[in-house]
């Protein structure tokens, strides 16, 4: 029973990450490409204010999507730990350490959202606010989200120990922990661009996210592993 177990126990680590990995991928496209996009007008704070007022049920449906997302990139390294501690259990405790402090930091960036509600709520208290006031700090805030967004991208180095993991495991594509690598470096580059050279509009992470992308989409990804392939990593853990 034992032996059953370590055999299908990998497989069914990998399906999971993998459907974590379409969930965020999804809401983060929903999230980022179909509602922000079409609510926030950069430079003209007064039509996102009333794109945001007449669609509030999407905007709010955008932090419980944000919400979930999050929940999901928690769930995701400690499954991929499950799979990977086979390989390397220090390297995959650190990337678990380094994920979820990535995710710990946009949860918190997410307030910037829910300060947008709270400023067009129509409280009694924000009548002290001119009407330019008011669309200023919203644009702060809304601009505030989208830059806190670089602080858990540079955190991304947790992917390179899942393409090192992946690499090394001897049972996944070795190609997967190289495009892993590749996509941790264009999220890296475009974290330090930013903070160095904020006026150079650099979005180098969107070409080399190719390696996540494969974990969902590909039959060489995370979905088919031999269980006769794991056996021995397993019971050498």
């Amino acid at each position: 029973m034992t032996n059953r177990t370590q055999e299908t126990s990998p497989q069914v680590y990998a399906r999971v990450a993998g459907f974590l990995y379409l969930i965020i991928f999804c809401l983060g496209i929903f999230g980022e490409l179909f509602v922000r996009q079409s609510l926030i007008v950069p430079g003209d704070a007064a039509t996102t204010v009333d794109n945001i007022m007449d669609s509030e049920s999407l905007f709010r449906l955008t932090l419980v999507t944000g919400l979930i997302r999050s929940t999901c990139l928690i769930l995701l390294p400690l499954v991929l730990y499950k799979l990977l501690k086979p390989v390397n259990k220090t390297n995959a405790l650190v990337m678990v350490i380094l994920a979820l402090i990535s995710v710990g930091i946009e949860m918190v960036y997410m307030i910037n959202d829910y300060a947008v509600l709270l400023l067009l709520s129509g409280a009694d208290y924000l009548t002290a606010l001119e009407a330019d006031q008011l669309h200023a700090q919203v644009m702060f805030f809304l601009d505030l989200q989208t830059y806190g967004a670089f602080i858990p991208q540079f955190l991304s180095l947790w992917l390179i120990l899942v393409g090192y993991l992946v690499f090394k495991s001897g049972f996944l594509p070795r190609i997967l922990g190289v495009l892993l690598i590749i996509g941790c470096f264009g999220y890296l580059i475009d974290s330090f661009v930013f903070f160095l050279f904020p006026n150079f509009d650099v979005t180098i992470g969107q070409f080399t996210f190719i390696g996540e992308v494969l974990l969902v989409l590909t039959d060489s990804g995370l979905h088919h592993i031999e269980p006769w392939s794991v056996t021995p990593l397993l019971n050498q853990a």
